[in-house]
This record gives C-alpha cells, sequence and structure tokens, in this order.
C-alpha cells in the first residue's frame, strides 16, 4: 500500500521548471531514494512534499490526505518530518535540550502557560526530556546528552538533527543528504541506522543523496531525477543499468563504490 504518492508535480522558479510532471509513490516501510546531478531538483522535491514550496501543478496525498497547498506545520502534524542539508541547530543548548524541541510540536503548553509556569508545563517538558533521551539512546548517543550540540563533529551533529526529527514521531522521514561530508565510516553508521529506523520504529523514509553506495545498500527503490525530469524509476539495479542514468551522469556507469 502506498502511504505517500506524488503525482504530477510541477514547479517554476523565474521560468526555470524546477520540477516537469514528476510522480512517484512510496510503501509502508520502504526507503526510497532520490538522487540526480546537481540542479536535479531533488531538494525542491522535499521542498514540495513538505510544504515548503508550493507546486505550479500536480498533487502530494498521504494516506489519502491531499498535503498540496497545506502549510509546513500542518504537514508535520500529519506526521511528515524533515531534516536539510545544513544543520540547525540550536546554539549553547545541549544535544538533550535541542532534540526536545522536536517534541514540542506534540505538547500543549504555549509561551503564557510556560511563563505562569502551570504545573502541566513542567509535567510535559519532563515527557519531552524523556522522549528525547530515548531517541538518543536508540541512536546510540545519549553520552553526548549533555554536551554542547553545535560542538560535537559535523557527522554527530547530523545524527542529533536526525534525532530531533525522530521525537516528533514521523510516519515519513524526509532526509536530505545525511551522508554529506561524512567519512567512510560514518557513512556506515547511517546506513545502519536507516535500516533500524525502518525495522525497529516503522517509519518510511524518503531519501536523497550523492553518496550513491549508501543509496544503492539502503533503498527499495529508487528516483532518478535529472533537469527537472524522473528519467527512471525502480530497484537499485534497474536504475543503475538504466542508459539514462549513464547520460546524466556524464556519460559513463554510477560510480556505485561512491
Amino acid at each position: 500500500m502506498s502511504r505517500l504518492i506524488v503525482s504530477d508535480v510541477s514547479i517554476s522558479f523565474g521560468g526555470l521548471k524546477a520540477l516537469d510532471s514528476v510522480s512517484f509513490d512510496v510503501k509502508q516501510g520502504e526507503i526510497r531514494g532520490i538522487i540526480g546531478p546537481n540542479g536535479a531538483g531533488k531538494t525542491t522535491m522535499l521542498n514540495v512534499i513538505s510544504g515548503i514550496n508550493k507546486a505550479d501543478s500536480g498533487t502530494i496525498t498521504f494516506d489519502d490526505t491531499l498535503l498540496s497547498g497545506l502549510k509546513t506545520n500542518k504537514i508535520a502534524s500529519k506526521g511528515v518530518g524533515r531534516t536539510f542539508q545544513t544543520t540547525k541547530l540550536f546554539k549553547g543548548m545541549t544535544v538533550l535540550e535541542n532534540v526536545m524541541t522536536g517534541a514540542h510540536s506534540q505538547l500543549h503548553a504555549n509561551p503564557l502557560s510556560a511563563a505562569f509556569n502551570f504545573p502541566f508545563v513542567a509535567k510535559e517538558e519532563k515527557q519531552a526530556a524523556d522522549q528525547a533521551y530515548e531517541v538518543l539512546e536508540f541512536m546510540r548517543m545519549e553520552r553526548f546528552a549533555d554536551h554542547e550540540a553545535t560542538l560535537l563533529s559535523f557527522g554527530q551533529q547530523r545524527l542529533v538533527e536526525i534525532a530531533r526529527v525522530l521525537v516528533g514521531q514521523p510516519q515519513v522521514l524526509l532526509l536530505d543528504e545525511p551522508a554529506v561530508g561524512l567519512s567512510v565510516t560514518r557513512v556506515g553508521e547511517v546506513e545502519d541506522l536507516l535500516k533500524r529506523i525502518r525495522q525497529e520504529r516503522g517509519i518510511t523514509i524518503v531519501m536523497i543523496e550523492h553518496v550513491i553506495r549508501l543509496v544503492m545498500g539502503v533503498c527499495d527503490r529508487i528516483t532518478v531525477l535529472n533537469s527537472g525530469q524522473k528519467i527512471a524509476d525502480g530497484t537499485a539495479d534497474e536504475v543503475i543499468n538504466n542508459p539514462a542514468v549513464e547520460r546524466a551522469y556524464l556519460g559513463s556507469k554510477v560510480d556505485v563504490t561512491n
């Protein structure tokens, strides 16, 4: 059963067609990869799904709910979580505090009730802290809970950002280059983490990634974009041997060791 359906989505910026009638679906429990050269429209696709950009035409449907036209917070409340290419952690806050911010969308407290220090606010903050710590344990990062988040290594900061989204209990996780800038060892750790997120938490994943080895290692199906158009869609073997994909990657076979 398809959970997320992208149907004929198009969007232009200043006359440049960033996406041109792109369609694909994502099944429950699937890890769907989106790859393509720079400027192919990959991040724009995630921006449209998450509500950052509004498509000129086409629809995004999640569990029979139309997401097209909804604001980002409404889409998040439906169970769609998102990370970005660059980490956006809060300076001066610990890892635990950063991850806790991902749980606040589920809580009832607001700035006014927090200012009056109502009893339920303290209870909800304790709940958020417990949820955040549980996610850090799941990600094997609990030893960093009291460390200042922005002082961690780049790879560790990427993991903190994923943890912050996970604590919001998404049903679909949109990842924008989770392995960017990571060492081979760190890429292997991300591969293991993504498999565990799917297997142990039942979360469906849509992932943009330039590290082809990671994509081939974890993705059930892969969509290939080039100049805003979908040029291939299928399993890793089907995509890697597609002539159109080879042409998009400068006329040579895609390097799966990258």
